[in-house]
């Protein structure tokens, strides 16, 4: 009996991931067009090569693919409790007298496997990916772009600089080529967006040092960062004392929160570490700690949606078309879809709690599934 349960459980499982690893392939390839096909779109306006295009559209490839690894997950448990049904694989088995949970478990099974590989590998990769990927957009496509970094040393901002936009060219202003400043501060008080120990690095269009700055405190207003108590220090000239300097910005206070929010770069394992630098710092972490709870969750939505795919994909052939089904799937992966977005921002606006707003998908979805499941072979 052991023998057969274990044979059972290798078969169904493997057929599982095999069904779930080809959905995927056909889903990347879908998504991997599109981007290519915008990522073209605006590389014809900086002349960028058609491989690096293709190298980039790689790197994205993480960010949308793990979104929809819950839709891989359901039509692949979809497809192959069909392809059992139609084979009349499933009449054998329960003639056997293994009962529907007895054949779920190994597809449920390799789900979590899924899941907890998607969390622990497959982010930190997708993770490590899209950073490679803004790091090429903001060479390629976006060389003007503002980049912000948050650390346990403090600030760091990178920002476009256009000398002409100054009220007063400070010492080293050349006449006027474009270029880029690099700003750090050790520390952050909030709100007041009120930077201290403040170092500003200027370089040209070129990757060129042009000056440095050091300023006691620089606040942040509306268009630009006002330093107060600067030394300018140019090469080949003595440095000179300013009470004040005005550095023109595109940035906002709220631009700089949000992209501390953003969890697409920050893999699963440094998350934690991020989430407590942020809540040191005053930063709101409620964005990034949703999206780590959801990480957690994920192991069990991916069984809950095994659970979704049999309510839809166990019955008769003659009970069920293929198309029926079909649009049975779709229709819950996109109610599932809304529902975690729909809780997940409730949670960023703190209407509800962080778990609450992470978990609730997972189990809501679980125990429909279940019920229903129920319902359809024991009721």
């Amino acid at each position: 009996m052991i023998n057969r349960h274990a044979t059972l459980n290798a078969y169904l499982g493997r057929l599982f991931a095999v069904n779930f690893l080809f959905i995927t392939a056909i889903l990347l390839g879908v998504v991997y067009l599109f981007d290519t096909v915008e990522l073209l779109r605006r590389a014809a306006k900086r002349d960028v090569g058609l491989s690096r295009v293709l190298e980039m559209g790689l790197y994205k490839l993480p960010e949308v693919g793990q979104l929809i690894f819950p839709f891989a997950i359901l039509f692949g448990a979809m497809f192959t409790f069909w392809v059992l049904t139609r084979r009349s694989e499933l009449i054998v088995v329960r003639a056997a007298g293994f009962s529907v949970w007895q054949f779920l478990a190994p597809v449920m099974g390799v789900a979590v496997l899924i899941g907890v590989l998607q969390m622990t590998v497959i982010n930190p990769l997708g993770a490590m990916m899209l950073g490679r990927y803004q790091v090429l957009e903001n060479r390629y496509l976006l060389p003007e772009g503002n980049q912000i970094a948050l650390f346990k040393e403090g600030l760091w901002l990178r920002q476009a600089y256009d000398p002409q936009a100054e009220a007063t060219p400070a010492p080293g202003d050349d006449d006027g080529d474009a270029g880029y400043a690099i700003i750090h501060a050790a520390k952050i008080q909030l709100p007041d967006w009120e930077l201290r120990e403040v170092m500003v690095l200027f370089f040209d269009g070129d990757n060129n040092f042009l000056r440095r700055m050091d300023a006691a405190r620089a606040r942040l207003t509306r268009g630009q960062w006002n330093l107060q108590d600067v030394q300018i220090s140019v090469p080949g000239s003595r440095a000179e004392r300013v009470q004040r300097y005005a550095l023109p910005t595109r940035l906002t206070a709220d631009e700089i929160e949000e992209s501390f929010s953003s969890p697409e770069t920050l893999s699963f394992w440094k998350l934690p570490g991020f989430i407590a630098t942020l809540k040191q710092t005053g930063f709101d972490a409620t964005r990034l700690s949703i999206h780590f709870q959801s990480l957690l969750a994920q192991p069990l939505l991916f069984m809950a949606m095994v659970l979704l795919a049999a309510t839809v994909s166990l019955r008769p052939p003659r009970f069920r078309g293929a198309m029926v089904m079909v649009m049975a799937g779709v229709l819950m992966g996109f109610l599932v879809f809304f529902l975690s977005s729909f809780l997940q921002a409730l949670g960023a606006s703190q209407q509800i709690p962080v778990l609450l707003a992470a978990w609730s998908p997972a189990l809501v979805t679980l125990l429909l599934g279940g019920a229903v499941l129920l319902t359809l072979e024991d009721g």
